[in-house]
């Protein structure tokens, strides 16, 4: 069941009320928006059609996060799909992201380290795109574990396309689905834009991210990077799959050699792991 002022701020959102989250923050309390005269039969129609619900930061079962955040970063309304209560588990949480074209074996080491994650009861966080975030939510279903994919779009334009299944699939093997989006972009700049958000929201609702692989910057990179810069600004642990003998100048490992050098960053071994877990 979705709150009035959920509903509410869906229909702010979409009509471009409220222009952007920082705008949200700074401008409208529980009580404004409680008081806007807002009439919400036509969108309560259409949310009845919509395959989705609506939480925001006045519902209860919104999550609380513990670290700082900006503004123009910090959510308020989610569209979902699936038990939401996932999305207030960050402890539980693991974040998995990497290239969207990994080579066999890489898509081989990074089964087994999302197995590992699952059987020591993590749920996995991934973005939905093709590549490492396919494997991570696919690997996790099919151990027997819950996933949380984050959108860059909204659920009446799935991207990629062949992973609406995917997202069926998740649901229903008691997962969770969300988007920020209740509206399309209007601009090519915006549509960009929402996939670097969406790295973010990874971070933000995980206890670690962990990196399977990714080029450099300018290499041909993935939006691996922004998630792992965002982990490292909210605090999160962070973690790279990495072997010296075998991926040492891979330009497919560029961005985990780079930040092997950082000095919150672990490369993933059985030791690391319990790091995650702890």
């Amino acid at each position: 069941m979705n709150s009035n002022l959920a509903i509410k701020l869906y229909v702010m959102r979409k009509t471009g009320i409220i222009k952007s989250n920082a705008h949200f923050w700074n401008d409208f309390s529980e009580e404004k928006v409680e008081n806007l005269e807002i009439d919400l039969t036509f969108y309560k129609n259409e949310l009845a059609d919509k395959n989705f619900n609506l939480i925001c930061v006045f519902d209860d079962e919104f999550p609380k996060f513990d670290f700082k955040i900006k503004d123009s970063e910090k959510p308020f309304l989610f569209a979902y799909r699936g038990d939401i209560n996932l999305l207030s588990q960050i402890n539980n949480n693991a974040a998995v992201v990497g290239v969207l074209n990994p080579t066999k074996d890489i898509e081989n080491r990074e089964q087994k380290i999302v197995e590992k994650l699952v059987k020591n009861n993590l749920n996995i966080v991934s973005g939905l795109a093709r590549g490492c975030d396919t494997i991570a939510h696919r690997t996790c279903l099919a151990c027997g574990g819950k996933t949380i994919a984050i959108l860059p779009t909204t659920f009446d334009n799935i991207y990629p396309k062949e992973n609406a299944k995917l997202i069926d699939e998740i649901t229903k093997n008691g997962g969770l689905v969300i988007t920020e989006y209740v509206y399309e972009p209007q601009k090519k700049y915006e549509r960009i834009r929402r996939f670097i958000e969406r790295d973010r929201l990874q971070a933000m609702i995980s206890k670690a991210v962990v990196l399977i692989a990714s080029f450099r910057y300018g290499q041909g990179d993935s939006g691996s990077r922004h998630a792992m810069q965002k982990a490292k600004e909210y605090g999160k642990k962070r973690f790279v799959m990495f072997n010296h003998q075998t991926d040492f100048d891979m330009a497919i490992f560029g961005l985990n050699q780079d930040l092997i050098d950082e000095d919150d960053v672990m490369i993933l071994t059985e030791k690391s792991i319990k790091e995650i877990l702890n």
